[in-house]
């Protein structure tokens, strides 16, 4: 009898919960049998939520020496964490302890195992983004590490503005500040009173999204040169905002990028200007709030310099959707590469054209 195919995702926070609600959503559609997820701490203020994604299909796993302490809280655990390890077919960590946990449980295992992703996770395994460099999972093991929903988005800027055709020599150089949000709706720590400036941590590329963004490409074979990026924290809980500007090696022309950006089906645009509005759309269109295009165009703010080579902007960053999106993507291919793209289309409702 074929083993049952078993994604077990570890944390239920802003990246874990909407996932595990997406796999419960589309079992059927993914070729997935059942889903697991493992929560760390007992709370009753979290009973209502493991509650929902129990209803919806998923099966809760606790740490053994915690397992009463959830049946206190009427929330019985259908399995331990081992036992959840031992049948997973593929484990998404979207936990801080992602790179631990690779350390501690996942390196070791040979008992069938097919692949481990982790979210954001720096060091976890190959850096995959979805529609930048698919052609790294050929040959990236079982172990990938899904890029950070902003990094997404930088990626994209260039792909669709500087080398639509597959020039990639057409990039001179880029900038990009990150505006990012204090914190998600969902979280109650870390909102910040007014705008704060991030420290430069790398000495190259200023953070780690210009840095992973030059690592996406590296893995095609592409070389990115004079990339970097900044960090703004600001006081608002909606989404992340991209700044940008480019310097081509040849002419752009507005009418050229617009056409560019609506033929990309992973891109949306918008003549909306506050990140307000279009967060507003994800939450009334999207998959329980969230659009998982990589990113979103917004048109009033596009230019182009009077010799067509400077081209700044703005996108908005949907909040966690492209690396949601992402991981998906890299379940289904460490499942089946053969049928990974056909099976990622029953997504194609919470992509959008136009937000």
């Amino acid at each position: 009898m074929p083993r049952q195919v078993v994604v077990h995702v570890v944390g239920t926070g802003t990246i874990g919960e909407p996932l595990i609600g997406l796999l419960s959503d589309h079992r059927a559609d993914f070729g997935i049998d059942e889903v697991t997820f493992h929560k760390r701490t007992p709370q009753k203020n979290d009973r209502s939520k493991i509650r929902e994604l129990v209803r919806r299909g998923a099966r809760l796993v606790v740490d053994e020496d915690r397992a009463d302490a959830f049946r206190a809280f009427d929330m019985p655990p259908a399995f331990t964490t081992q036992e959840a390890l031992d049948r997973a077919t593929i484990v998404i960590d979207c936990s801080p302890q992602a790179r631990d946990n690779k350390e501690e449980n996942y390196e070791s295992r040979d008992d069938g195992s097919r692949g481990f992703i982790a979210p954001a996770a720096g060091g976890f395994g190959t850096l995959y983004a979805r529609g930048i460099n698919d052609a790294a999972l050929a040959k990236g093991g079982r172990f990938v590490q899904v890029a950070s929903c902003n990094t997404h988005n930088l990626a994209i800027i260039p792909q669709t503005i500087a080398f639509p055709d597959g020039q990639f020599d057409a990039l001179e150089s880029a900038r990009f500040l990150v505006l990012r949000r204090a914190n998600d709706i969902s979280q109650d720590d870390g909102f910040c009173p007014s705008p704060v400036a991030m420290k430069h941590t790398d000495a190259v590329h200023g953070t780690h999204h210009a840095r992973d963004m030059v690592a996406l490409y590296k893995s095609l074979g592409v070389e990115l040169r004079d990339i970097f990026s900044s960090v703004l924290k600001v006081n608002t809980q909606y989404m992340h905002t991209i700044h940008f500007g480019l310097r081509l090696r040849r002419r752009a022309t507005m009418d050229g990028i617009l056409e560019a950006i609506q033929k990309n089906d992973r891109l949306a645009v918008t003549w909306k200007t506050s990140s307000n509005a279009v967060f507003s759309f994800g939450r009334d269109h999207g998959h329980y709030g969230r659009i998982l295009n990589q990113t979103v165009f917004c048109a009033p703010s596009l230019h182009v310099s009077p010799d067509g080579r400077d081209v700044p902007g703005v996108c908005f960053t949907p909040q966690d959707g492209n690396p949601l999106l992402s991981s998906v993507a890299a379940m289904l291919f460490l499942l089946d590469p053969k049928t990974y793209e056909a099976r990622l289309q029953a997504l194609k409702p919470y992509f959008f054209e136009e937000v």
